[in-house]
């Protein structure tokens, strides 16, 4: 493991499977020591937490639920004491990437308040207050991504309550870059298209329909693949973006231009 002090740290949200995981790699890929979470799966977690080691960098996988806002403090804690003992820093870190999401087609007229409770807690709610505290343990210079979601400029049937969950966040991403610009904090969203993950149950990934048309309507012509989109996130937390903030980054390929 290298013992450089100022080598910076990531925290990654859902790093654990799909783009999360490429997103942590992607990090670590450019020198950055990571803390990735997971919500069930932690033997998965572990496993990218041993591939980012064998890197060369360091790395640690936590477990973290986006609906236990009460548990938020502890888990911000609990990071601070890992990258004090484990990582042999501060107890700081530089970036944070809010990944972490659920994602379920389900149209207007099916929606249930439990439907609602748990999209906004996850996507908007948890999402806020953990930026929020950690915003607190972060160095001047860093920043945060948020990965919301394309659906949010055009229209996929079923995704009115998640779409506007992220539509949210890029709200709230805007404000975050202006009240911490001073301190060299900038913000940014991401929002990618269609890949092939089983995000969302694999709705992408198992339908070949879906995947025709996604790729018709794209100017790439092709599905996104996982290191697109971790690549960007990569390069959104590298001194290349410092002058990037208040931003939304559309991540499709060139979708329904």
């Amino acid at each position: 493991m290298t013992s450089d002090t100022k080598t910076k740290v990531a925290l990654v949200t859902g790093g654990n499977r799909g783009l999360g995981k490429d997103m942590a790699l992607s990090l670590a890929a450019r020198g950055m020591d990571v803390v990735l979470t997971y919500n069930s799966n932690a033997d998965e977690a572990e496993a990218v937490a041993a591939e980012i080691r064998g890197m060369r960098r360091r790395a640690a996988a936590l477990r973290f639920d986006l609906t236990d806002v009460a548990g938020i403090d502890g888990f911000v804690g609990q990071v601070g004491d890992v990258l004090r003992d484990d990582f042999g820093g501060a107890g700081r870190i530089d970036f944070l990437v809010n990944n972490a999401g659920v994602g379920r087609s389900i149209p207007i007229d099916q929606l249930t308040e439990a439907d609602f409770d748990l999209f906004a807690s996850v996507h908007f709610k948890g999402v806020l207050f953990l930026t929020q505290k950690a915003l607190r343990m972060m160095n001047d210079g860093g920043g945060v991504v948020f990965v919301t979601a394309a659906a949010d400029r055009y229209n996929v049937p079923g995704y009115g309550l998640y779409a506007s969950c992220k539509g949210a966040i890029e709200v709230f991403s805007r404000y975050v870059a202006k009240e911490y610009g001073p301190r060299g904090i900038r913000s940014n969203t991401l929002a990618p298209g269609g890949v092939a993950t089983d995000f969302a149950g694999g709705a992408i990934r198992s339908n070949p329909g879906l995947q025709a048309m996604v790729v018709a309507g794209t100017a790439m012509g092709r599905l996104a693949e996982p290191h697109d989109i971790g690549g960007l996130v990569a390069l959104l937390c590298s001194d290349e973006a410092r002058w990037l903030t208040g931003q939304r980054l559309e991540a499709t390929g060139g979708y329904n231009l």
